[in-house]
């Protein structure tokens, strides 16, 4: 069996070199490996194997191509997937800052990077709740308006360009100086939780069935994809990074929540389920105007409960948009994200008023590579379960993304924390007040999977 460390330097070099390969769906027909669908350690948590970390699983045959957003990488013999699960922190951590670095890599055209090495829309910033004098300010030192929006939280975004032959880091320098630090902030990137997302190749997007009056819950993340186990499922979806489409971390999301077929069953079966789709396909997309814009969409439609499997940074609009969805009395539920506890907190699980929840195996042992946020509240199954692969089957998943949309179904369903926190079962590690929805996980060997 390949050692860890080898691997893991081989990961970190091919994560750099660009490929025009496109990324495969992994776990069923529509992709050409099978496998677990990993939201880990460079993971997989959209039904994409990353070249970054976990990306072999029990089966692979020697000699196998896993394509991944940015390198293919060819596996000379069989791995098992628990050792990069046993990464250290710190290569956690450095496969984070190797991850985001390819994807800014492979989007330069789109992408720019922070000052902290986050990718950003490339030549943007943002002003939340900009008056007219600072705007005037901003366009007499150079800046151009290219988007001003308000939206059904009472949240302005006004969207500038940065002078031409300035970076973003240079320009939000300069902007600073010019109006108080707090207004302006990146057009930040969010990811999956722990990883990129991408389109499910040849499925179509789910399609609603009528809406019902009922339980409402929204999901901010990529599309859900058609499937059986949704197919009375009563779901409506907006894009808002161009037209919605179906990927592979969306539909594991959305078929946790309203999932139905035969031995499947999600976790808030019969809710109503509002998509926001920040990504429409992309991994460069993602950015925090689109999810604000999805959040007031999501807010319009009034679900008690919203689920954010995403994280990224603390962001100014961001933070200004939870805290308006917390004052209307919204739950909202994120997941920490998977790149271990040497990783910055991840945002928004990190804010107040957000659940934050990591995963557990069925052994009720806190999952290694699970992320950090300012506070833990609680933990859930995520992993030794499956979800629906777009188009049909079910595949294994692993990962906080997973984790958090049973903790939604359960908020939705006893309408406060405090019942969560009642409900809560002890687990092993660090699982905040207690394992929640410990009964909800669908083992791999209930639907025919080994």
């Amino acid at each position: 069996m390949m050692s860890r460390r080898p691997l893991l330097v081989a990961l970190l070099i091919g994560a750099l070199v660009p490929c025009a390969a496109p990324a495969q769906l992994l776990g069923g027909p529509l992709g050409s490996v099978t496998g677990p669908v990993i939201d880990t350690v460079g993971q997989v948590g959209n039904g994409v194997e990353q070249a970054l970390g976990g990306i072999a699983q029990p089966g692979d045959r020697p000699g196998s191509v896993v394509y991944s957003n940015v390198a293919p990488v060819s596996l000379d013999r069989v791995v098992q997937p628990i050792q990069y699960v046993r990464a250290t922190a710190g290569e956690l951590a450095q496969l984070r800052k190797m991850r985001l670095e390819a994807l800014i890599r492979a989007n330069r055209a789109l992408l720019d990077r922070d000052d902290q090495g986050q990718p950003v829309r490339k030549g943007e910033l943002i002003l939340t709740d900009p008056d007219p004098a600072l705007l005037a300010l901003a366009t007499r030192a150079g800046f151009r308006v290219i988007g001003d929006d308000g939206d059904e939280l009472g949240i302005r975004i006004a969207t500038l360009s940065v002078p031409r032959g300035m970076t973003v880091r240079e320009g939000l320098k300069v902007l600073r100086r010019v109006i108080p630090a707090t207004a302006v902030d990146y057009n930040h990137i969010y990811e999956p939780a722990g990883g990129t997302l991408l389109p499910a190749s040849g499925a179509a997007l789910a399609v609603s069935a009528p809406i019902r009056q009922g339980t409402r819950i929204a999901m901010i993340d990529g599309g859900v994809a058609s499937h059986p186990s949704l197919g009375s499922a009563s779901i409506e979806q907006r894009g808002f990074a161009g037209a919605a489409q179906p990927t592979g971390h969306g539909t594991a999301v959305g078929s946790l929540l309203v999932g139905d077929q035969g031995p499947f069953r999600g976790a808030a079966r019969g809710a109503q389920l509002f998509v926001g789709d920040v990504y429409g396909g992309n991994p460069a997309a993602g950015s925090a105007t689109a999810i604000v814009r999805a959040l007031a969409w999501a807010a319009s439609k009034r679900p008690s409960v919203i689920n954010i499997s995403l994280v990224g940074p603390n962001n100014r609009a961001m933070a200004r948009a939870i805290a308006v969805l917390r004052s209307r009395g919204i739950g909202l539920v994120a997941a920490v994200g998977n790149d271990g506890p040497a990783a910055p907190p991840q945002y928004p699980a990190s804010y107040d008023g957000v659940i934050a929840v990591t995963g557990v195996d069925a052994s009720d042992r806190a999952l290694r590579e699970a992320g950090r946020a300012t506070h833990l509240d609680f933990a859930a199954p995520g992993a030794d379960l499956v979800a629906a692969l777009p188009g049909k089957g079910f595949t294994p998943v692993r990962g906080t993304s997973f984790a958090a949309p049973f903790v939604a179904a359960r908020l939705a369903a006893t309408g406060s924390r405090a019942q969560l926190t009642a409900e809560a079962v002890p687990g092993r590690g660090k699982v905040g007040r207690g394992i929640i929805c410990r009964t909800c996980r669908i083992l791999p060997k209930t639907v025919g999977l080994r």
